[in-house]
């Protein structure tokens, strides 16, 4: 199983955007050092008190020039807030500077904040991320070619340089919908699941639905699922589970707020659906959030809780959010990257 972790480039509160990055190239350059697979980056638009991660390929960039051998990923690139021209040559860029480590990790976001503010309607990301990934994928064949669809028009295009890797980048595609589960695995891409909306139970289910489309497609294998999970590395049990609580409890009463204020946006699922999902998420006890929406122990209670994971959805690799609700002290993050890279880690290669 690959292990990864999941960035945002927090800033935490009393720190400058300078020591935001910082804090946060000395994890990589840490993550690099102690064997982690790889680290996948978000894309994080007009939220200044939460992130300094506006610019993803640009980090993933200067990602791959500080490292040797670590795997960087998107996690996610959002398609329809970009033109696919300009991303496929980017990630191309990426590609070869990484010389073959890079991820190509893309989706539309679920939440419409910041495509208002780009002018980029909500309701058209669905038919705009689609359109986008067929371009991405015939500008890498480095050939001529002219598109004609309902959001993206050019002719004559010649993108350079080709992918590093070839044909292109690994892809994996975000999913938190029923109907993109199946999707994703119609047309036999990797995919990224998480705990953010949904309980393991709901996930289980939805990674059964991707793995039939995936075979009924006749797609070699299983398909290759990972899990977006907070993970607390503790020295003690009790300490492992007491004390992230505040930042744990802070991260899903915030999901529940962003939820409901998407609430009726156009392009939006149904407002029974995702009131519901906020109501679930602002009433979860703590018991539960332990249960259904983390990893947090030791690390011989994380080797067993990955184990379960594993057994029960069929993933692949997991993607640790070392500090999920942005209230996790950076010496605790880098002690979960310790013992995750020394002591969990090397039960499951």
């Amino acid at each position: 199983m690959d292990f990864g972790i999941f960035m945002e480039f927090e800033n935490r509160q009393g720190n400058t955007q300078a020591e935001s990055f910082r804090n946060s190239f000395a994890l990589v350059e840490a993550a690099d050092a102690w064997g982690l697979d790889g680290v996948w980056l978000a894309e994080m638009h007009f939220n200044p008190a939460r992130s300094v991660l506006s610019a993803p390929i640009v980090v993933a960039s200067s990602i791959a020039t500080r490292t040797k051998r670590l795997r960087v990923g998107m996690a996610v690139q959002v398609l329809p807030l970009n033109n696919p021209l300009r991303i496929a040559e980017e990630a191309a860029t990426v590609d070869h500077i990484s010389e073959g480590r890079f991820d190509f990790g893309i989706g539309r976001s679920g939440f419409p904040r910041a495509y208002e503010i780009y002018g980029v309607p909500y309701a058209e990301s669905q038919g705009r991320f689609r359109e986008a990934l067929e371009i991405i994928l015939q500008a890498w064949k480095g050939e001529t070619f002219t598109y004609t669809g309902q959001y993206y028009q050019f002719a004559n295009a010649t993108v350079s340089p080709r992918p590093y890797q070839l044909p292109h980048p690994p892809l994996r595609i975000a999913a938190n919908s029923d109907s993109t589960f199946t999707w994703v695995g119609e047309r036999g891409y990797h995919i990224f699941v998480g705990l953010r909306g949904m309980d393991i139970p709901e996930l289980r289910v939805h990674l059964q639905a991707y793995r039939k489309a995936w075979h009924e497609a006749g797609h070699p294998g299983e398909g290759n699922a990972y899990l977006r999970i907070p993970v607390y590395a503790g020295v003690t049990e009790q300490g492992a589970l007491d004390e992230p609580y505040d930042s744990a409890t802070f991260y899903f009463s915030r999901q529940a707020d962003i939820t409901r204020a998407a609430l009726g946006r156009p392009g939006m699922s149904t407002t029974e659906h995702r009131l519901e999902q906020a109501e679930r998420l602002s009433s979860l006890s703590y018991q539960q959030i332990l249960s259904t929406k983390v990893a947090f122990g030791t690390a011989a209670a994380l080797i067993d809780r990955f184990r379960a994971l594993q057994e029960e959805l069929g993933i692949n690799g997991v993607v640790a959010e070392l500090n999920a609700g942005g209230l996790i002290p950076l010496e605790h993050a880098q002690r979960t990257l310790q013992i995750l890279t020394h002591e969990v880690m090397p039960a499951f290669k």
